[in-house]
């Protein structure tokens, strides 16, 4: 059986918010909640957090938790786990994002199943969008499948784009929650960013330009990611009902 675990990239000087995850959400920072939430799932042999922040790493810490510094210099939260992730003993690797404290086991459960099957080396989330104006938004990352769930394309803009208006289109957003066995993640951060990548700003298309399958899990799990002040207060509001 592999062996599944879960790594928590958590870089401090975030650019939009700074230190939003040290930010208190009821009784505890985000990072807190995001840890505990990946622990409560049962799904992982282990969950680390990986962070450039002594602040973040003895927050976790002295919960009892298990936490990796990394280099502070890193493109993204993916070569941010790479590093960590070679010196550990893992098959399979989910990066769960620092900043969704309400991350919930059923999308993680759908993504790790999707590593019963030998072929896939990658696996993400996507849902279907609500509205047009979403599909539309492009800061939400549109996602196209073949048959067998493999992504086509990732992209800002809208995808498919509806020629006929009487042909009904389903959009569905990409939820950034990845998976991946070790050697292809390691293999991913081997490469450089890919011409696709750079035009528009989204790293999963490394995958996808050489030839790499990244397998979708649809779910309903609605995330509430922590990227602005406004996002804090939603999810301060969000606590205060469960």
């Amino acid at each position: 059986m592999s062996k599944v675990i879960a790594m928590i990239p958590a870089r401090y000087a975030a650019t939009r918010f700074p230190a939003k995850l040290m930010k208190i959400l009821g009784d505890k920072p985000v990072i807190a909640h995001t840890y505990d939430a990946a622990m409560q799932s049962g799904l992982f042999a282990d969950v680390y957090v990986i962070t450039d922040s002594n602040v973040i790493y003895e927050e976790i810490t002295s919960r009892g938790g298990k936490c990796i510094m990394s280099l502070t210099e890193h493109e993204s939260g993916t070569d941010r786990i790479a590093e960590a992730a070679r010196s550990l003993d893992a098959d399979v690797i989910v990066n769960v994002q620092g900043d969704e404290p309400f991350i919930q086991k059923e999308p993680l459960e759908k993504l790790v199943r999707l590593f019963d099957n030998e072929q896939v080396q990658v696996a993400s989330l996507m849902r279907k969008m609500e509205t047009a104006a979403d599909a539309a938004n492009p800061n939400m990352v549109k996602v196209v499948t073949n048959k067998n769930n493999k992504a086509l394309y990732f992209s800002r803009s809208i995808i498919p784009f509806q020629r006929d208006a009487d042909i009904a289109a389903d959009y569905f957003l990409h939820i950034g929650v990845y998976a991946f066995r070790k050697n292809a993640l390691l293999y991913f951060t081997s490469l450089p960013q890919a011409p696709l990548e750079q035009i528009e700003k989204l790293e999963q298309l490394r995958f996808l330009y050489n030839d790499i399958d990244i397998y979708m899990a649809e779910t309903n799990y609605k995330n509430i990611a922590i990227d602005t002040p406004e996002d804090l207060e939603k999810a301060i509001e969000q606590i205060s009902k469960q």
